[in-house]
């Protein structure tokens, strides 16, 4: 499976993106689809995922209310909405897909990823 996110970009602080990634290739067993961040040197760091057959959704503690991501099925697609931005959520976004285990929030666990998109937020 190869998976393309979109959606980055600069906004103020205050403002709101959405990021989109698809799915398309040979299909795979899937846990779940997540995003993950990593800014500037700083590790890799969970921000959500949903399970791919309940569409269950997870968030970093710290995330919850403001990000909300979902799925849109026919289109093999996940999002992410993020509201109420901060510059401490400057940082390149990616997607990815647990192929391996239920577990949900730890990046080893994921076996394919998208390229990264930037998302800038100014102050």
């Amino acid at each position: 499976v190869q998976l393309q996110a979109s959606g980055g970009g600069s906004v103020q602080a205050g403002g709101s993106l959405r990021l989109a990634c698809a799915a398309s290739g040979r299909a795979i067993h899937i846990y779940h689809m997540g995003w993950f961040r990593q800014a500037p040197g700083q590790e890799r760091e969970f921000v959500a995922a949903i399970t791919w057959n309940t569409d269950d959704p997870f968030y970093a503690q710290s995330l919850r209310g403001r990000f909300t991501i979902s799925r849109d099925r026919p289109k093999n697609t996940i999002y992410l909405q993020m509201n109420a931005l901060k510059p401490e959520d400057t940082a390149v976004y990616y997607c990815a897909a647990n192929g391996r285990s239920e577990t949900i929030r730890d990046p080893g666990q994921y076996d394919t990823w998208g390229e990264g998109t930037q998302v800038t937020v100014s102050s």
